[in-house]
């Protein structure tokens, strides 16, 4: 089997992917396609992976060389790389591999493309990406779909500038939250372990207003473990000298003290809004920091939410459906959603992962105008570093047998 059997195939947010995966694995591809019609394929994704870890049936084979560890309790990285040996062992034709390299740090990366091209060999290869950089260099036909047609078409490698509309500073908060110490966030010696099993270890870190950290470090080094004790979720962080909004952990507050303070986004947000709320009432939503609009939102709730959305150019989709919208646009209102009160701290969780490089453009814009025009501090996380941020210092965590520990960058 030659290169020639394998395809890179670049997709923007607009396209309905699913309906794309679907009718390949159907047999029902068109065009170059139509030669995988008669072969039997099978799907490589984190929506997958996801669908093994909820029944426990069905991976408990994927991990019995581990004493049957879940694979729920496996990085990201070690994950795909279980399911990858599970699908080569259900021995198909070809593995549509979508958007593989979401979500694994560099070495993990480079990892997952050697096993991809060692066993293209034996097994056709379609890698469906959001981005240029994420195109497998082993594989010689690169193609690109530009509507639901599904008509390959050659890549274009033009630069489309996406641009926030402008206007005179980012919309103001209806009640400030008033906070007035300069450290949000101080960790002293922090250790965290799990069941005997070191995680993290004498994490110093201090994070101060108008901050720009960005979280790094391989899978499975402990950044979700960070954020849980900044956030307030995680009881770990009881009896540690941790200092949250000026309070010790444990010392009274309740979670919503912690919470308050706090705008979050991670990428799985999206799938909580499933009911039919329009785009303006998950922004509303924000307001009263409930999953859809059960609150009725004031004459000024509704100002500066239209306000927030001529900024991010989504104003005519208001009453649209918010489920309807591009996955781009989904994370550009799920972002907005989370600074509306202008929270002293905002972590964004891997807010890139999954989109094209225009959407990626226009967040990155978004996240910079919050830098540049508010006093909120960003923290963050994301494996890429992207040319178009520009964060002031970058916290990585670096793994060892006794826990992670942190480097100051």
């Amino acid at each position: 089997m030659t290169t020639a059997s394998h395809w890179n195939i670049l997709l923007s947010n607009q396209i309905n992917k699913k309906d794309f995966i679907d009718k390949i694995l159907s047999g029902n591809a068109i065009g170059e396609l139509a030669s995988f019609n008669e072969l039997k394929g099978i799907l490589f994704s984190d929506l997958a992976i996801d669908h093994f870890i909820q029944k426990e049936f069905q991976y408990l084979e994927l991990t019995a060389v581990d004493s049957n560890r879940k694979l729920s309790t496996f990085s990201s990285g070690q994950r795909k790389k279980k399911f990858l040996h599970y699908c080569i062992d259900q021995k198909p034709d070809f593995i549509i591999f979508d958007n593989p390299m979401d979500h694994l740090d560099q070495a993990s990366r480079i990892e997952l493309a050697k096993s991809m091209e060692a066993m293209a060999s034996e097994i056709k290869i379609i890698q469906l990406i959001n981005r240029h950089a994420d195109l497998l260099p082993f594989i010689s036909n690169n193609r690109q779909i530009n509507s639901d047609d599904f008509v390959l078409e050659n890549i274009s490698h033009e630069t489309h500038e996406t641009k926030i509309i402008n206007q005179q500073g980012i919309p103001h908060a209806a009640h400030a939250i008033e906070y007035n110490q300069k450290i949000l966030v101080q960790m002293n010696n922090v250790c965290v372990s799990y069941e005997e099993r070191p995680i993290v270890k004498n994490i110093n870190w201090t994070i101060q207003q108008g901050e720009f950290w960005q979280l790094i470090g391989p899978n499975g080094s402990g950044k979700s473990t960070l954020l849980s004790l900044i956030n307030g979720d995680s009881p770990k962080g009881y009896g540690q000298d941790l200092h949250l909004f000026g309070r010790k952990k444990g010392s009274g507050e309740s979670v919503w003290d912690i919470k308050k303070n706090i705008g979050y986004f991670a990428t799985n947000m999206t799938s909580l809004f499933t009911r039919n709320h329009t785009l303006e009432q998950m922004i509303l939503s924000g307001f009263f920091d409930s999953i859809g609009l059960y609150d009725l939102p004031t004459t000024l709730h509704k100002k500066i939410a239209d306000e927030w959305l001529d900024l991010i150019g989504m104003k005519h989709l208001k009453n649209k459906m918010f489920k309807r919208l591009s996955v781009g646009q989904q994370r550009l209102a799920m972002i907005v959603r989370s600074v509306l009160k202008h929270p002293p701290l905002v972590i964004l969780d891997e807010p890139v992962e999954g989109l094209d490089d225009e959407n990626v453009a226009m967040v990155c814009q978004l996240i910079n105008l919050l830098k540049q025009e508010s006093n909120m501090t960003i923290v963050y996380v994301s494996h890429r570093i992207e040319p178009n941020l520009a964060p002031n210092s970058v916290f990585e965590l670096i793994p060892s047998s006794e826990g992670s520990t942190g480097l100051i960058k």
